[in-house]
């Protein structure tokens, strides 16, 4: 198992990925690199907010992590779900395994595929920019 961890990191260190992020603005700067450099606030919401229907009904992001992103949200299983933008959640943002894992889940379960680089980093420019 540890050699399996250290394999990871090593391979998140060749793709240019930090391990752990000291904030959620490095977070966000990696994925504004990924994306060419350039990250929009604006298009961030507009992801957040797109709604696509799935079995008839419209849902988006805000589905379950609420219209606003420093309020808990729930899932479709009635979970709860700890506050989105990190100025609620400052752990939030953190942890690049995770953010993969579930840009990864929600993308796929929102858009039925997975989110680019762009988006991502525009998403994560909007959760920085809410106060």
């Amino acid at each position: 198992m540890r050699y399996a961890h250290t394999l990871f990191a090593l391979c998140v260190g060749l793709l240019g990925l930090p391990t752990h992020a000291e904030t959620p603005a490095e977070m966000a700067a990696t994925y504004a690199q990924a994306a060419g450099g350039k990250a929009s606030a604006e298009a961030g919401k507009a992801l957040y907010f797109r709604e696509v229907q799935k079995n008839g009904k419209a849902i988006s992001c805000a589905t379950c992590h609420t219209k606003d992103p420093k309020a808990m949200g729930m899932t479709l299983a009635f979970r709860e779900i700890n506050p989105l933008a990190p100025i609620a959640n400052p752990r939030r943002l953190t942890d690049p395994k995770k953010v993969d894992k579930w840009f990864r889940r929600n993308c796929d379960d929102v858009f039925s595929r997975e989110c680019t680089p762009q988006e991502k980093a525009d998403y994560l420019a909007w959760l920085l920019s809410v106060r």
